[in-house]
């Protein structure tokens, strides 16, 4: 480890925005406080080693859906495969902070800014995917005739690929500044920045609305314009498609909301006594629990709202069978794999619609 590395007595957690904004003195750290030194021993790691396994499974096959049975023929599958790669980008990085948290850093400076940079790449492009996917509805809905010719898969790449520049251009002050520095409970990977400085309030109000309220203001726009429409209009199928994105949507606020209020309000927020210190940290820790472990919930969404997703899901377990039996099979005579696989070709058409 790099012995010319700054040290401090600040609190950190796995990815820590709040680092730098308390001076906390003499007095006890949050690390000091029981419930958060529980929380981030016993649950954290916990938590995460579910959500790696469940996430990574569940987003593999998403993306194995679109691609083997979607075809990516149009832009709300390209979509929905980019919002998927955005959850992965949460999930390969979930093994690195849950033995971080529950230890100290020990995978390198290197490592500390792509897996930093990785975390704020996946909650800006995750974001601006959504606002894609409720525009591409509204295009679909609201402007039905000129949909026809915006909404084609070639416009949902170049789009998608402007989409991973900005995020990833946002992510760029992230890469810049975290490090990894010792801390009175050990090695921590955090940003390196001055104590309440104009950067660091100016990041967290960037990430606020950035983030947060831009993408919300233009779902209420599209939504209401959606709603009024059906409400002329009502067409079970339209309603279908809009309901999958709207659950994705609402799911995706849910989620991530309390965490960056929190971080919010920490960053401007007055000093305060140590009972509100230890609070602060432990609500910091818990609301950024809960907004990590989101890179998993799409699946589910996916498997309980997506008609077409659960009978694609079940084609793909049933050549997933086939496959291996034919493997077991081999050389005694049974039928050949691409026989196999073509009796069980589906004769589901592609929508439109989302998964």
């Amino acid at each position: 480890m790099d012995s010319t590395v700054n040290t401090t007595d600040d609190h950190v957690t796995m990815f820590d925005w709040t680092q730098t904004v308390f001076d906390y003195g003499d007095a006890p750290t949050p690390d000091d406080d029981p419930n958060s030194q529980e929380f981030n021993s016993h649950v954290v790691p916990t938590l995460y080693s579910l959500v790696f396994t469940f996430g990574l499974l569940g987003n593999a096959l998403v993306v194995l859906i679109l691609i083997l049975f979607k075809k990516l023929k149009s832009m709300t599958d390209i979509y929905l495969l980019n919002l998927a790669i955005s959850d992965l980008l949460f999930i390969v990085s979930l093994p690195f902070w849950a033995y971080a948290v529950g230890n100290e850093w020990v995978f390198g400076n290197t490592m500390c800014k792509i897996l930093s940079a990785a975390y704020d790449t996946g909650f800006y492009s995750g974001s601006f995917f959504i606002i894609l996917l409720t525009i591409d509805r509204y295009l679909a809905i609201v402007h039905a005739v000129f949909a026809m010719k915006a909404r084609t898969a070639v416009y949902g790449m170049l789009s998608s690929g402007f989409t991973w520049v900005l995020a990833l251009f946002a992510s760029v002050p992230t890469l810049m500044f975290s490090t990894v520095q010792k801390r009175k409970e050990g090695w921590r990977c955090s940003l390196l920045m001055q104590e309440k400085s104009a950067l660091k309030e100016l990041l967290v109000f960037m990430r606020f609305i950035l983030g947060l309220v831009i993408p919300w203001l233009i779902m209420v726009f599209c939504y209401v314009q959606i709603l009024m429409i059906l409400m002329k209009n009502r067409n079970d199928k339209k309603l279908k498609a809009v309901r999958l994105i709207f659950v994705i949507m609402v799911v995706y606020f849910i989620f991530w909301v309390p965490y960056n209020v929190t971080l919010l309000l920490v960053t401007y927020q007055q000093p305060c006594t140590r009972d509100c210190y230890d609070h602060v940290g432990l609500a910091i820790q818990v609301t950024e629990t809960i907004a990590m472990t989101h890179c998993c919930i799409n699946p589910v969404i996916y498997a309980f709202v997506g008609e077409k997703f659960r009978k694609y899901l079940s084609v793909l377990f049933r050549k997933c069978t086939v496959f291996c039996r034919c493997i077991l099979c081999l050389g005694v005579g049974h039928p050949s794999l691409e026989r196999s696989f073509s009796s069980m070709s589906t004769s589901e058409h592609d929508i439109s619609t989302g998964l």
